[in-house]
């Protein structure tokens, strides 16, 4: 108990430590509207007094008001991710760990997801989403500051990927706390079975503000279609958005942000932790494939929102998403079981399960940026690539990675996010990507090089290798400096069920 509470006073500590540069950021007139975001009044602004003295003056553009369909459908988006994450990946990790550590890894997901959240809306949503630099944002948003004026009713406008289309603001912040919710829940899986709980806490909360909200703002950050009002603010608009953006990196809906991301965290965790109790030695046989089957049909719906609800849009992108991540994963849940016929002999419940998440992970990135065809190739190729990750791989590594979230998170983030820049060409069947804001124009099959776009997707996937392991090492250190990373022999022996939380998951 002492060391969670120790845990949670870092916590509080870097919050206040944050919350002394929210003063300065404070006393500044937000000169700079949030990308994501960036802005437009709302309809309750416009007042009769202003309608009053219209004929007098030039009539003012109207400001856009948010389809009710698009606001519903990111609202949806938004619930099916929670699913995904609670009760999807607990149950998911929970069936695969043995019985006395069940209940712990329901407990880490469950409280890391509540965790990121509040540290999302604290400060996550501001360093990720507003202007600061090409690494990391600022403080506009600081305890979501400006989102919503009690005193007029108004709600800030945000962007979405067509000029003269918003969304609530409110509505992005509540989407994207769920994609750092899941992706801080997404490590645990790595180091399951021996850590401490109080330390999950704490990691996770160095991690979450030092690795995911930068590489979000490299990867997502962008001033909005609505910002090139012309071809002279082009560069200027472009020098404001994340680094990886500026590269012309494509990252549907987080293959860097979340997958390569996470599962690098995890492989780290899994060496800095160390092996469990007799790993190697005796079998980790998961407890109850039945519950990973849940989890991960509940990951599959979850994963609609995840990745078609990142089109921002109830529109075409949208329902292209939507399709490729259907029959994406659909091909690598039998890309896996074939896979594993041929080498093992038996197609198994798990494989099925681990294909489906596999193909989740590598049309993450791709969702919509690729044709239907090349949705159901990267399944495919994703169905066999985290096989071998999990295999292969894994032993290669050397590592305890306990649910193998580097080898399909890292492996299938990996292949999503090189085989997007392949199946995004149009002479692929793929959409393409808009070479000029101003007009929205897309660049044309014959103007379309894949080499050069597989080689820029490549640098974002480096980048987010190398910010994640270097956070990651630094994060653990902290952790094991300030409370110690790992249970004792004798409660590892016992379970984390009843030494760390004092409950079962079953009665016997």
């Amino acid at each position: 108990m002492r060391k969670l509470i120790a845990s949670l006073a870092t916590s509080l500590a870097l919050g206040v430590a944050v919350l002394g540069f929210a003063d300065v950021a404070m006393a500044q007139e937000a000169a700079s509207a949030p990308a994501a975001a960036a802005v437009v009044e709302a309809a309750a602004a416009a007042t009769p007094a202003a309608e009053a003295s219209a004929p007098e003056a030039a009539p003012a553009a109207a400001a856009p008001v948010p389809n009710k369909g698009d606001v519903a459908w990111m609202l949806v988006s938004t619930l099916l991710v929670i699913m995904m994450s609670i009760p999807g990946l607990a149950l998911f990790y929970g069936g695969l760990v043995r019985s006395k550590n069940m209940l712990s890894v329901l407990m880490q997901v469950f409280v890391v997801f509540s965790l990121i959240s509040v540290l999302w809306f604290i400060y996550g949503y501001s360093l990720a989403f507003t202007e600061g630099n090409a690494y990391i944002g600022g403080f506009d948003r600081l305890f979501l500051k400006g989102v919503f004026d009690p005193a007029t009713g108004a709600f800030a406008m945000g962007a979405t990927f067509s000029k003269g289309v918003v969304i609530p603001e409110i509505v992005f912040v509540a989407f994207q706390a769920t994609f750092a919710a899941i992706t801080c829940g997404l490590i645990v899986g790595a180091f399951a079975e021996r850590i401490k709980f109080s330390a999950v806490l704490l990691f996770v909360t160095l991690w979450f503000t030092f690795s995911y909200t930068p590489i979000a703002h490299m990867v997502w950050y962008w001033m909005g279609p609505d910002a090139y009002t012309g071809k002279e603010v082009v560069d200027a608009m472009n020098g404001k958005a994340g680094q990886i953006w500026q590269w012309g990196a494509l990252d549907f809906a987080g293959g860097t942000v979340v997958h390569i991301n996470a599962a690098v965290a995890g492989l780290v965790g899994a060496y800095m932790v160390g092996k469990r109790i007799g790993y190697g030695k005796e079998a980790f046989t998961p407890h109850s494939l039945t519950l990973t089957m849940v989890g991960a049909s509940l990951l599959w719906v979850g994963w609609f929102g995840f990745n078609a609800g990142s089109a921002l849009e109830a529109g075409n992108s949208a329902a292209l998403a939507f399709l490729n991540t259907f029959s994406a994963t659909a091909c690598a849940v039998l890309a896996w079981c074939v896979g594993e016929s041929l080498f093992k002999g038996k197609a198994s419940m798990l494989g099925a399960a681990s294909g489906a998440v596999a193909g989740l992970v590598a049309i993450t990135p791709a969702a919509g940026n690729v044709g239907i065809v090349g949705a159901m190739v990267i399944g495919l190729v994703a169905g066999f690539a985290c096989l071998w990750g999990v295999s292969g791989l894994k032993k290669l590594l050397g590592a305890d990675d306990s649910l193998d979230v580097f080898g399909v998170h890292g492996v299938g983030g990996i292949v999503g996010a090189l085989l997007t820049g392949v199946f995004n060409s149009p002479a692929l069947g793929g959409p393409g990507y808009v070479t000029d804001w101003v007009t929205a124009s897309v660049i044309s099959a014959a103007d379309y090089s894949i080499a050069s776009q597989v080689w820029i997707q490549a640098k974002a996937v480096l980048l987010t290798i190398v910010w994640s392991g270097v956070v990651s090492v630094v994060a653990y250190k902290i952790t094991d400096l300030v409370i110690g990373l790992r249970v004792s022999e004798d409660a590892e022996r016992e379970g984390l069920d009843i030494t760390s939380h004092g409950e079962t998951a079953y009665h016997k």
